[in-house]
């Protein structure tokens, strides 16, 4: 677990891969204006957590709330990138009292279901993590370029890629996380859901992995929920564009108050 920074208690819950690390740069941005509490997946190398199959997905549930209890807390706001983001809506259902607002970034849907190329990796995950890799490169290349147009902004991205190296992932857990989805109704826990809540989406065509399209899903399941989009980037706003991503959730909590949205609001784009 990670805790820096000061000001409003924000919990920061990773994708698929389930290293912190991987969003270091908005980890730093969001310490400017939080106290940003971040953590590894149950399971994974650094987690210092072990995966109880008995639990299933509510594991990462079990994890944010040892958060609470270590850090003395009783509410915040929590955030959750892509995968991380059914784990925040799931926590913002199951544990209502406690989350004060409710950011989803680039977040699949509470109906996903899993497409080709997810059951086309699913068969090896191990032995087919280096065309995964390069696969992943070719859908974030576009992104990239746009985000990052001079040879001086991707030169900055050099460290991050040290991070993620040195933050390796687990393809049999990727896949089982994946594999957990399944055994959650996320269209059951939406109603349960109190706090007022913010999709934050790449740019359409920019966002390859989780098209915004599919975030979006939430404005309709969601009473009053609020839609932000980074422009110039799509799945990577927390990488390619950390500042602007960090900015967007101060500016929603700062001026949004807990409790019940009333009121939808139209969808506004942060260049």
């Amino acid at each position: 677990m990670i805790d820096i920074g000061s000001g409003p208690p924000l919990i920061l819950i990773p994708g698929l891969q389930g290293r912190w690390e991987w969003m270091r740069p908005a980890v730093t941005a969001l310490a400017r204006h939080f106290r940003v509490i971040s953590f590894t997946l149950a399971g994974d190398w650094g987690s210092g957590v072990r995966f109880d199959e008995r639990l299933g997905f509510d594991n990462f549930v079990v994890q944010v709330d040892r958060i609470f209890e270590e850090t003395g807390l009783t509410s915040a706001d929590i955030c959750g990138v892509s995968y991380g983001g059914l784990i925040a809506l799931r926590y913002a259902a199951l544990r209502a009292e406690r989350v004060r607002h409710l950011v989803l970034a680039s977040a699949l849907p509470p109906d996903y279901e899993t497409d080709e190329r997810y059951k086309f990796y699913r068969r090896a995950p191990t032995l087919l993590l280096p065309l995964f890799a390069v696969a992943s490169a070719h859908r974030v290349s576009l992104e990239l370029r746009a985000a990052l147009p001079t040879l001086r902004d991707r030169l900055r991205m050099v460290p991050q890629a040290v991070r993620v190296l040195s933050a390796p992932v687990w393809p049999r857990h990727m896949r089982r996380r994946m594999e957990l989805i399944p055994t959650i109704d996320f269209r059951a826990d939406v109603r349960h859901v109190r706090a007022p809540a913010l999709a934050i989406t790449g740019e359409e065509g920019l966002d390859r992995t989780v098209p915004p399209h599919l975030t979006r899903r939430y404005l309709d399941c969601l009473p009053g929920a609020r839609h932000v989009v980074l422009e110039r980037t799509g799945h990577m706003g927390t990488v390619t564009r950390p500042d602007a991503f960090a900015s967007v959730i101060s500016d929603f909590v700062s001026h949004t108050a807990p409790g019940p949205a009333a009121v939808a609001v139209a969808a506004r784009r942060v260049s």
